[in-house]
């Protein structure tokens, strides 16, 4: 079973240095997990995403029910066999995405019926349904069924919605038979009422589960109101527990959700920005598919010692961008998600040395200062 230790906790905010103990290995937190929807994370190999620094990774229980089916990866000995992955895996219930991408939902109280983005065919996903898949998975952490609430959503609605989840909750758990090798998470709902977020937050520890996450957040919201419903909910998560904010993943709210005392973040942001010709850097975003970066010779990221910043140009990636190569797109990608395995790294560092407040200020001092920086440093990278 996964669990956690509690290292230290910074002294100038609510950042936790802890480990989370699973059955494929250690992994230091605060942790960004890459996500591997379809057991893939996109254009990189395990391999190559393991080269990172990644110790974890997020695969989808909707996409993988579709295809191939959860009865075949069983077969072949689980997702990490399946995949060749050998660190940790969590799976999402699929509820994300039964709201998002399937078509004609009906929510009730035995589950939700829909049907199928891919073929059309009738879907009915239920707590034990969705159990049952992360069970043929094999994962490591396995979430529960929830409703991914939309933004803006009356009082009345998410109230409705979150004791929903909370019912589901304990349906998963009834349902949850491998406690020995998997470790289920519940999820706190409560869009962004207060009194609704701590009201989830406190009945979902009553029942003593492994671990927390912390949902339908960073869906539109205002980042100050964000921030305000991780407080609410971070002050009454247990200590010896993981928290884990899903679907976030960009520089500033991982550093955020960190100082709130957020140890577990996912995103496919990383990736996806990586695949449309953009990276994440010290001085913020580039664009690099853009002409300004034809004859740029410089790395990615002057401060970047990945693979893509030590062998290839600005120049040369745009080219394959523009060319239509798919090796460009997998140099963006995976820069990408080493960046945010160094961020989390220092992240790690300044929560050691009691300085996550001063780390922020840096942060955002070096992204506000990045344009000027990248404008005086061009002309002589086109010499």
């Amino acid at each position: 079973m996964v669990s956690y230790e509690l290292l230290h906790e910074c002294k100038q905010s609510g950042a936790r240095l802890g480990i989370l103990h699973t059955p494929h290995g250690d992994i230091q937190t605060p942790v960004f997990m890459p996500v591997g929807t379809q057991a893939s994370v996109k254009t990189l190999s395990p391999e190559e995403v393991a080269s990172t620094g990644a110790r974890i990774m997020l695969s989808n229980t909707y996409h993988l029910w579709m295809r191939p089916g959860p009865d075949l990866v069983a077969e072949a000995g689980g997702l990490h066999k399946f995949m060749n992955w050998r660190g940790a895996v969590l799976t999402d219930s699929g509820g994300f995405q039964v709201f998002s991408l399937a078509e004609r939902r009906k929510i009730e109280e035995e589950g939700v019926h829909f049907r199928s983005h891919i073929d059309g065919s009738p879907q009915f996903l239920s707590p034990e349904k969705a159990m049952d898949i992360q069970t043929k998975l094999g994962s490591d952490i396995m979430m529960q069924l929830d409703e991914c609430a939309p933004w803006p959503s009356t009082h009345e609605y998410i109230e409705a919605s979150m004791q929903r989840t909370l019912r589901w909750l304990e349906r998963c758990k009834k349902s949850w038979h491998t406690p020995e090798t998997q470790s289920l998470f519940g999820i706190v709902q409560g869009g962004m009422f207060k009194d609704l977020r701590q009201e989830s937050a406190l009945r979902c520890t009553e029942m003593d589960l492994p671990g927390y996450g912390i949902g339908g957040l960073s869906v539109g919201e205002p980042a100050e109101l964000m921030c305000e419903m991780l407080e609410a909910v971070t002050e009454i998560l247990p200590q010896n527990k993981p928290r884990y904010l899903m679907g976030v993943g960009t520089p500033d709210y991982l550093i955020e959700a960190t100082i709130r005392g957020v140890d577990m973040c996912d995103c496919v942001w990383p990736t996806r920005l990586g695949r449309n010709g953009s990276v994440i850097t010290s001085r913020g975003r580039l664009t690099i598919r853009n002409a300004t970066y034809a004859r740029d010779f410089r790395p990615l990221d002057p401060e970047c010692d990945c693979y893509a910043c030590r062998n290839y140009s600005r120049a040369y990636i745009r080219h394959l961008i523009k060319a239509g190569e798919v090796f460009g797109l997998r140099l963006t990608s995976y820069h990408n998600i080493y960046y945010l395995q160094k961020l989390m790294q220092k992240l790690r560092e300044a929560i050691k040395e009691d300085r996550t407040l001063d780390f922020r200020r840096e942060f955002y001092q070096n992204v506000a200062e990045g344009p000027a920086r990248e404008a005086a440093e061009s002309t002589g990278s086109r010499a």
